[in-house]
């Protein structure tokens, strides 16, 4: 059995093992596949039947020209790089990874706000830089300061992850809203569900934790920014496609929103024009949330446990089955 990985690198750059996949089929790692050209996605393909991604899109056109293809696995949770419903119509299942990151991106959630409210790496240039050396006071700041406790803190998506994040921010001494179409009790331990207007109007810090769908894209846009508080600041570790990002930038430059701490933006990697990137205020990661070395590990012992129960003919994690 022939299994190809079209895009390794992320997941794996030096210090996890495809081991355990080697002891299922015969493996070829590729560290990269052109993310705009199928025809090299369907030449790597060539004949395997397993083939794992993350995020080399796999349409219609190559998922028709890679007859081979038995399965499809997603080095992650998201799997809209594929085409589901030709999948469904071949026959091919699709098998992702659930709930591996929860503790590693809300975690990053948090230190993003904390990030946002202390400056932390700037005040630590600024005194390699030489600035505290040279300062007529004892101690200096470039930024207020802002303590979070008896703040409020509004989650829009209140799933594994968003109720991880509202577990710290308690701990922190907020204040814990929660907006989601699906509330549960296990949320309800948590935080406060509220109508998501109520929501965006009470917060001093908003935090977006849902998928992405048809409904939500773009649920942070000037219409809704109008109605949070002056000043508010706003985490996004979920989905750039969440942001309006030209309407968040215009909020950052005018001071309506105080602050932005962004793990994500509308197209990876981020495009030289995005707004974002010149408004005020605003700290932009490059998508690392999700990749502690022990999020990665669960990735992968997930994969080969889908590969395994395919090829024992019971798979797991199918989305489409």
């Amino acid at each position: 059995m022939k299994l190809v990985i079209l895009d390794g690198y992320t997941e794996n750059p030096g210090d996890l093992s495809w081991d355990g996949l080697r002891e299922l089929a015969e493996v070829t790692v590729y560290d990269r596949t052109s993310l705009t050209d199928p025809a090299q996605t369907i030449a790597r393909i060539a004949d395997a039947e397993i083939v794992l991604t993350n995020k080399t899109p796999l349409p219609r056109a190559v998922l028709e020209a890679c007859p081979n293809i038995k399965m499809v696995g997603v080095l992650a949770t998201g799997y809209n790089v594929v085409d589901i419903a030709c999948a469904r119509e071949c026959g091919i299942p699709v098998c992702n990874v659930p709930a591996y990151g929860t503790a590693s991106v809300s975690q990053y959630a948090i230190a993003l706000l904390l990030e946002a409210c202390h400056h932390i790496g700037h005040h630590s240039d600024a005194v390699h830089a030489g600035r505290w050396a040279s300062c007529p006071d004892w101690c200096f700041w470039d930024y207020p300061l802002i303590e979070l406790e008896h703040k409020t803190i509004g989650i829009i998506g209140f799933g594994r992850i968003g109720q991880s994040t509202g577990r710290i921010a308690k701990a922190l001494g907020m204040r814990v809203l929660a907006y989601d179409v699906f509330p549960t009790d296990a949320g309800r331990a948590v935080g406060e569900y509220v109508e998501l207007d109520t929501l965006l109007a009470a917060s001093d810090v908003i935090a977006l934790h849902c998928n992405l769908t048809p409904e939500n894209e773009k649920i942070i846009c000037r219409e809704n920014i109008a109605k949070m508080k002056d000043g508010v600041i706003l985490v996004n570790n979920a989905r750039g496609q969440l942001v309006a990002e030209q309407d968040l930038a215009d909020a950052l430059n005018s001071g309506k929103v105080a602050a932005a701490a962004l793990d994500v933006v509308s197209t990876e990697p981020i495009r030289s024009d995005n707004p974002l990137l010149q408004a005020k205020n605003c700290i932009l990661t490059p998508h690392i949330s999700w990749a502690p070395i022990e999020s990665r590990q669960r990735i992968l012992d997930c994969t080969i446990r889908n590969v395994r129960q395919f090829l024992s003919g019971t798979p797991e994690n199918n989305v489409w089955g």
